[in-house]
């Protein structure tokens, strides 16, 4: 693998301004930033069964929430983590695993790209300085979206693009290779950022493979070189112990630092004299994830618990992203919340949070998933739904907001049924 080494030449002024430009995406009826953040703001109320806590879930279009929460000053510039999983410009209608209609992904091409590009708008403003996206798309749209991106947050403030493994191998009858992949587009707001290092825990099977030696003591480790990439002038490009780095490299620590690291025996020195860095299996607490995900497809068995939304992703994929780029207490948001899998976890990691959406079913089904957890897949037979549901506490600490023509028009308080969920699922089948 080609090692890059950093230039030392300037770049000419006309290079230098055409990277300052970036590229842009232009299409029929782009419009300005000014614009956009001039939509006005929706005006909303608590659906007075659901109002026990500061987390916020909108039953409405995200574009005037997103407007009504720019103009929050508890919210606007406070929002630590966005995670958008929006529709993928597909053509098509999608139905849950019960057959209710979810949502329609009518938008394609241009409509499409400004639609989400007004509220990827919204979204960079509602960010903290030190805030970061996470935008989830297929291959349809990704490559569209990394210039829209740069175009709002910066070239520099690209962090990955992370491609993961959806879903097992298909028998592909299409002359084309099996589609198994999405991506998520990671960018942060500056380049001060809140970022927790995600990592996979060892296993004894990967440690016997990574760290193949082994002290005397019994300490596992592995050999790695102690030079690097890139010509030094100063102490690192110096002699030690009678040898110069290689060509075209430098030492990684000054000759002091590499004698003290010999004398505490961290160096092996093989039957050539050459040196190598002993890196000890017990001073890493995992293997740093990289940006190809293999391990976090949606449902692939009979056995994992889902709600049958269709666009449901795998909570360990939402506690990754959210782990590493938030901490507790912090604010997030997902206005395209589907099954409600980013809320449902970020509570989990005690995190605040607001969700929006506009399908009726995704209400439904983020209730329902508050309230009594999620089903086992492969559960065809028993018609018991409590024998089939997941352990789970139920959610309550939040508020539900419906616009206010909409909430005085279609919904009323019934006193007579059980629980808050069963009165606001029979106010909507009437929609």
């Amino acid at each position: 693998m080609a090692v890059p080494i950093p230039s030392k030449s300037k770049q000419s002024k006309s290079s230098q301004d055409s990277n300052n430009q970036g590229f842009r995406l232009e299409y029929t009826n782009k419009k300005t930033k000014e614009e956009i953040l001039a939509q006005a703001a929706g005006n909303y109320q608590p659906n007075p069964n659901y109002t026990r806590g500061e987390n916020r879930l909108y039953h409405a279009d995200n574009l005037p929430v997103l407007a009504s929460l720019l103009a929050d000053d508890r919210v606007s510039g406070k929002v630590k983590l966005v995670y958008i999983d929006p529709p993928f410009a597909t053509a098509s209608s999608f139905e849950s695993r019960k057959q209710k209609h979810a949502y329609n992904d009518h938008l394609v091409g241009a409509d499409f790209v400004e639609s989400l590009r007004e509220r990827l708008i919204f979204i960079h403003n509602l960010l903290a300085d030190d805030g970061s996206l996470y935008l989830h798309l297929d291959g349809r749209m990704v490559f569209h979206f990394r210039i829209i991106l740069d175009e709002i947050f910066g070239e520099k403030n690209f962090r990955s693009c992370i491609t993961r493994k959806k879903c097992n191998p298909k028998n592909y009858t299409r002359k084309t290779y099996g589609n198994v992949s999405d991506y998520l587009l990671f960018y942060t707001k500056s380049d001060t950022y809140v970022w927790n290092r995600p990592v996979e825990i060892w296993d004894e099977a990967k440690i016997l493979k990574e760290y193949q030696y082994t002290e005397s003591d019994g300490r596992r480790y592995k050999k790695v070189p102690v030079h690097a990439p890139g010509v030094r002038n100063g102490e690192t490009g110096k002699e030690w112990k009678g040898k110069l780095p290689p060509p075209g490299k430098h030492w990684q620590y000054i000759p002091k630092t590499l004698d003290e690291m010999d004398a505490r025996g961290e160096i092996y020195w093989s039957a050539t004299g050459n040196p190598r860095r002993k890196i000890y299996a017990e001073n890493s607490i995992g293997v740093p994830v990289q940006d190809i995900w293999l391990d976090m497809r949606d449902a692939h068995n009979q056995n994992i618990h889902i709600t049958g939304y269709p666009t449901e992703k795998n909570p360990a994929l939402l506690a990754r992203i959210i782990n590493a780029s938030s901490n507790p207490d912090d604010l997030i948001l997902d206005c395209y919340a589907g099954s409600g899998t980013t809320l449902v976890t970020a509570t989990a990691l005690n995190r605040r949070w607001i969700g929006v959406d506009s399908s009726n079913e995704a209400i439904r089904t983020i209730l329902h998933r508050f309230e009594l957890g999620s089903e086992r897949m492969g559960d065809f037979i028993n018609t018991d739904k409590q024998a089939s549901l997941s352990t789970h506490i139920p959610i309550i600490d939040f508020t539900l907001y419906e616009p206010e023509p909409h909430l005085q028009a279609n919904h009323t308080t019934n006193t007579n049924k059980s629980n808050g969920y069963e009165a606001y699922q029979l106010s909507l089948l009437d929609l």
